[in-house]
């Protein structure tokens, strides 16, 4: 194609020469036609070069398009000599392989051909000594029925019946040393999980009263709180709610009421306006309202604290208000924010010693009395109202449950509750934790002799360690040593149906026998 090219660009040059010389004949005449011959022969000589460049650059270049494609063909040729010869490899290695396995299945054949010959032979062999069995265990039926005078059938009813009631007996053994080992075994680990929870609440206890005392600075501010005519005292009295005793108590006065936060406040206004100086009813109005602002964010703060100290989060902010109002409410002495604290930790600790939900039984514990913050502006039992509570600000169902069962009023809706329950035991009933009037501690222990009196055979009954023990004694004539372990279920039963005591009461029931004769 490019030798083409060439020739017809030579044949255009001398073409157009050609023409040229023409032209120039014909304008020109004879005078130019030499020159114009000699710019001919220039120009086809200048044709024949360039003719010949372009022709030597054509070679080359198809001399390199064909060394390049020559290159190329050589390239892919040993590449599909290597992938055939990969294949070829690949192919006589399934090869091998295939033959290998071949001759492992022909081996595993006659394998299996000689062992099924083997395991025929045998199953022969075994058909034969189960006929011989066979034969051998009726000829054995019929003498043991000769010798014991049973039939096959009646033989079988007798050794089922005597395998029955060896098997409830020892079931009933079994039964019994489980029971045994399981109160042991759970007596032992309650004990150590309540030391540890108990070793690991390390709480303070406050015992409060319902009345305060203001000290003051000298007697002559006594007169100054009473003002003129009285007026100064009535104004506090009428501000605070709370009864205001000046007495001969030198350098001091004394605040009562049943309401722990008016008292409080009585005793901040107080001490505020002593130290202040002016005191008037305009004065004492003023400072008893900072008092109430003051209180408001004292009492949130108390139960942000104590939130804080169990960890426990997401607390709605009315039942932060509420907790730190049972900061200055008591129950038998005992504080009842220290005394919910007390609950969450004990009871979040066996939580997390047996493996439960240690949220719910802390959220619990610590809101379990919630409801003694409003039970004396709001009718219902301080469980109802911690129930209501909880539930209006957004707790769990676990955790109202179990703070609905903490007093047995219905039935644990989880291990969790029972935990609650018993960390609420455990922090009321301990020694030092709360205090009783005389007159009810007494009571409670003649109503405990009573109920055990009202049992038909008891000769004597005595309450013992604070009424947390009974021990009965009763007519060995009257009743016998079974029915006294009965006496004491029902005894026991009938202390739980009747009283109200924290913890748990012992019932012991004592049965002497005595022989008396007389020598005469």
């Amino acid at each position: 194609m490019n030798l083409t090219v060439i020739i017809l660009a030579s044949v255009s040059a001398v073409l157009a020469v050609i023409l040229i010389v023409v032209l120039l004949q014909r304008r020109s005449g004879s005078r130019m036609l030499f020159k114009a011959k000699q710019e001919a022969e220039s120009l086809l000589d200048k044709a024949r070069e360039e003719a010949d460049k372009i022709k030597r650059e054509a070679n080359l270049e198809a001399k390199e398009k064909f060394l390049n494609l020559k290159s190329d063909f050589e390239r892919q040729t040993r590449d599909r000599r290597r992938k055939f010869n990969e294949q070829e490899r690949r192919l006589v290695n399934k090869e091998e392989n295939l033959e290998r396995k071949l001759q492992n299945l022909d081996r595993k054949e006659r394998d299996f051909s000689h062992k099924e010959q083997r395991l025929t032979n045998k199953e022969k062999e075994l058909s034969e000594q189960e006929r011989k069995f066979a034969m051998l265990n009726q000829k054995a039926i019929e003498e043991l029925e000769r010798i014991s005078n049973l039939t096959q059938e009646e033989a079988k009813r007798e050794l089922q019946k005597r395998i029955e009631d060896d098997a409830k007996l020892e079931s009933v053994q079994a039964l019994r040393r489980i029971e045994e080992e399981t109160r042991e075994k759970g007596q032992i680990l309650a004990q150590d999980i309540i030391s540890q929870a108990i070793q690991r609440s390390a709480a303070e206890h406050v015992v409060e009263t319902t009345v305060s005392v203001v000290d003051l600075p000298s007697d002559d501010m006594k007169g100054r709180i009473i003002g003129r005519e009285g007026r100064n005292i009535r104004a506090l009295e009428l501000a605070t709610g709370v009864d205001i005793i000046v007495d001969d108590t030198p350098e001091a006065v004394i605040l009562s009421s049943f309401d722990p936060i008016r008292r409080e406040m009585a005793r901040l206004a107080i001490q505020k306006l002593v130290t202040d100086g002016r005191i008037h009813p305009a004065r004492i109005e003023e400072v008893v309202e900072t008092v109430k602002e003051e209180m408001d964010r004292r009492i949130k703060q108390e139960g942000e604290s104590a939130a804080l100290e169990l960890r426990i989060q997401d607390l709605h902010p009315e039942l932060i208000k509420l907790l730190g109002k049972l900061k200055y409410r008591t129950s038998y002495g005992q504080n009842v924010l220290q005394h919910s604290k007390e609950v969450a930790w004990l009871s979040s600790l066996m939580a997390q010693e047996l493996g439960l939900d240690v949220r719910v039984a802390r959220r619990a514990g610590l809101l379990h009395d919630v409801g003694k913050a409003v039970d004396r502006e709001v009718e219902g039992t301080h469980t109802e109202l911690s129930v209501s509570l909880t539930k209006k600000y957004g707790e769990s169902e676990a955790v109202s449950q179990a703070i609905a069962s903490h007093h047995r009023d219905i039935d644990f809706p989880s291990i969790e509750a029972v935990l609650v329950q018993a960390a609420d035991t455990l922090s009321a009933a301990r020694p030092g934790a709360r205090r009783e009037l005389l007159e009810t501690y007494i009571k409670r222990l003649e109503k405990l002799e009573e109920v055990a009196h009202s049992y038909d055979g008891v000769a004597k009954a005595y309450a013992l360690q604070a009424g947390r023990e009974i021990r009965i004694i009763v007519e060995s004539q009257k009743i016998s040593d079974d029915r006294a372990v009965l006496a004491a279920k029902e005894i026991a039963q009938k202390i739980k149906d009747e009283l109200d005591y924290p913890g748990q009461i012992k019932v012991t029931v004592i049965r002497e026998m005595r022989a008396v004769e007389y020598a005469r």
